[in-house]
Order: structure tokens, then sequence, then C-alpha cells
């Protein structure tokens, strides 16, 4: 399969490539591509990329397991920049984050999001990831071997966790309060997909619970 004709390459014949989750729409990565690299991800459904540091070719997941499933390709109104639409398998990030873009830099005067939107799109990644494991395990990762240990060893690192929030919170360190709130909800999102429980049956209750009484 040969490339589309109108991308314009750059000097040295790459184009920027946005990655963005398909489903929820949020930027993973920025990265680059070759004509080469194009074509095998059309021809893939695979995220292909071009290395710019180790000036070679690199398939998205080959050596990770978090692997991209790309469901749509555009190309912009210049044609010199590629938008690639994926089902992530993992985090797009090699620091083990979502995404790459997780600074987030002082805007003033900027509006301020609603409350919550931030926390919800992290939960729904999460949980895609911890899905991903349970039904693809990886030898070494740390949630494929508590799905191994089943609802026990699952329920007891939640216990655990909950005992290290509240010291956390009587400690009054901000910081670690927050740490040991993220592993416990981690673990808690474990234990709901061991038990195939799925996020919107909770968010449901929770909806309920938030609705004025009289």
């Amino acid at each position: 399969m040969n490339a589309p004709i109108d991308v314009r390459w750059g000097a040295e014949g790459l184009a920027p490539v946005v990655i963005a989750d398909a489903t929820s729409g949020a930027v993973l990565t920025l990265a680059y591509a070759n004509r080469e690299a194009l074509e095998r991800t059309l021809a893939s459904g695979s995220t292909w990329l071009y290395s710019r540091s180790r000036n070679e070719l690199w398939n998205k997941g080959a050596t990770s397991g978090n692997t991209q499933r790309v469901v749509s390709v555009s190309l912009d109104c210049d044609g010199d920049a590629l938008l690639y639409r994926v089902i992530p398998d993992g985090p797009a990030c090699h620091t083990g984050a979502t995404s790459c873009f997780t600074t987030t830099l002082p805007l003033d005067g900027a509006e301020r999001p609603p409350d919550g939107v931030a926390f919800a799109s992290a939960v729904a990644a999460l949980a895609r990831t911890i899905a991903s494991r349970k039904e693809h395990p990886i030898e070494g990762s740390y949630t494929a071997k508590l799905f191994a240990g089943g609802v026990d060893r699952i329920g007891k690192k939640i216990g655990e966790e909950a005992t290290e929030v509240v010291i956390a919170a009587k400690n009054a360190d901000r910081a670690e309060l927050v740490w040991e709130t993220a592993d416990l909800l981690y673990h808690a999102l474990v234990l709901l997909a061991e038990r195939g429980v799925a996020l919107d049956e909770v968010g449901a209750e929770l909806s309920r619970r938030a609705k004025p009484t009289g």
C-alpha cells in the first residue's frame, strides 16, 4: 500500500503524528512518521512511527507490550501533519503514564475546567488498561499478578491501602494522601474488573446518591 501522495513530508522525510485515544479523545503523545511508517500503519492497523533519536522505524508496543490499535488516520488541512486515533492496550508514555502530556503549565486568566473532568478521564483510562491486562496478561505485570491471586489477594491489598490512606490523612501529608488514595482507587478498580463490575454501574449508584432528597 502506498502512502497518500498529498502528505507533505518535511526536510528529513518526516511528518509529526498526534496520537489520540479514539474513545476519550485524549491526546496521548506526539511522534513522527516517515512514508514507510505510515504505509505500515495503514496496512496493519498498528501504530508504526519513526524514531529520530534511533534513526529507525518502530512499532509501538513491540517490546513494552503497550500496543495501539489504529482505528483511523487523518491528514490535516495543510497536508503536513497526521492524526492517529487509537485504542491503546496499556500506557502510551515510556514513563508508564497514560499520556505523555502530564505537566500542566499555569495559564493566567484561563477558565478552570469543571471539577472532576480530569479525574473521570484518568479513571476511565486506568480502567481500560486494567481490563486489557486481565484479558491479555503480560509476564511480570503487577496487575496480572493481582488477577492471578483472585479476590483474596486483591482484597488484602485494598485493606492495606485503605489503612495507608487513613495514616496519610492523620499525618496531614497532602502528597502522601494523594498517592495513597490513588493506590486505593487502583486496587478497587482491579477488584471491580475481577468481578466483572462496570464503572457505569458504580457511576449509576453514585448518581442515585447525588440526587437531592425531599
